[in-house]
């Protein structure tokens, strides 16, 4: 069966600071926030949505601001590393703008290894891909376009490898402790480098961490079909949940990273024209009832 997964839709952290994480993301990174709301289970904190123009799968970061958020740990069970895509080029332009001059090289790509306001863990490669990145902040020929893809630390990659394997993806390379997979004729966000460290310890969630990776399709249909395939391998995976602007099931993987297929249906500006995304506050409908206790509670971030 060849499921219709074509790469990641978001990635989702945990932050200690909302007013720095928005700085950051949109000032710094130059990316577009496309969304200012709410956590569904806890209203009384931002989900920050940032990405290109039109929040399109495969650019979008989002993060939960926890004000004093205890630092996460690094270690095993989680994404490592967040990989975005740039313009061929501009590496030498985001060094001098990230202070940065951390460079690795995998898999014949350098990358530029910066870490965010809460120690998360990115990095930048050239990309020759024809996405175009959001320019409110950077001009055309240096915009971040999106992911290109993440990395998995994990005590073992066997059981998470077989599982990106169902899932579409296909073994591309291997060098050192690191697998890449990619899914083919993808998004461009569409490659996952499973690194594998036997002796290290367990990561523990905090600021800097990632919550949860999101992997693509078009549709709620595409989900059921994913959601199915996947439930009977055995996995226990949750039933489609309206998130709004996407429709999402979870389900934790072998190695303890928490996944999301998320459909590319309805879009972020299903409440908001394109030209104002991420201006004003938007709650789920179950807070609206909320929104004047929310809103004085919740600092302001700015622009």
């Amino acid at each position: 069966m060849s499921l219709p997964i074509n790469g990641l839709h978001h990635v989702t952290s945990l932050a200690s600071d909302a007013r720095v994480n928005n700085d950051f993301f949109t000032n710094t990174l130059g990316l577009r926030r496309v969304k200012k709301t709410v956590n569904f289970d806890a209203p009384d904190t931002y989900h920050l949505y940032y990405g290109d123009a039109a929040g399109t799968p495969g650019s979008v970061m989002t993060y939960f601001p926890f004000a004093h958020m205890m630092p996460g740990r690094a270690g095993t069970g989680e994404v490592g590393e967040t990989i975005f895509a740039v313009p061929e080029g501009s590496l030498g332009f985001w060094a001098d703008r990230l202070g940065t001059d951390d460079h690795v090289t995998r898999f014949g790509e350098t990358h530029l290894r910066f870490a965010g306001p809460d120690g998360d863990r990115f990095s930048l490669v050239e990309s020759a891909d024809a996405r175009q990145g959001w320019t409110g902040a950077v001009g055309s020929d240096e915009a971040v376009r999106g992911f290109k893809g993440a990395s998995l630390k994990l005590r073992d990659g066997g059981a998470t490898g077989e599982l990106l394997r169902f899932m579409g993806y296909e073994v591309e390379a291997t060098e050192g402790t690191v697998t890449r997979y990619r899914v083919p004729n993808g998004n461009g966000a569409d490659v996952i480098d499973l690194e594998v460290l036997p002796g290290t310890p367990l990561a523990r969630q905090g600021s800097g961490s990632v919550h949860h990776i999101a992997f693509s399709v078009p549709d709620r249909a595409a989900q059921d079909l994913v959601r199915k395939a996947i439930a009977d391998t055995g996995y226990q995976i949750t039933p489609p949940i309206d998130r709004d602007y996407f429709w999402a099931v979870y389900f934790r993987t072998p190695g303890g990273v928490l996944f999301e297929v998320a459909t590319a249906e309805p879009g972020f500006d299903r409440d908001e024209a394109p030209e104002h995304l991420g201006e004003a506050l938007k709650l789920p409908r179950q807070h609206e009832h909320l929104r004047a206790a929310i809103e004085a509670h919740l600092e302001p971030i700015g622009a």
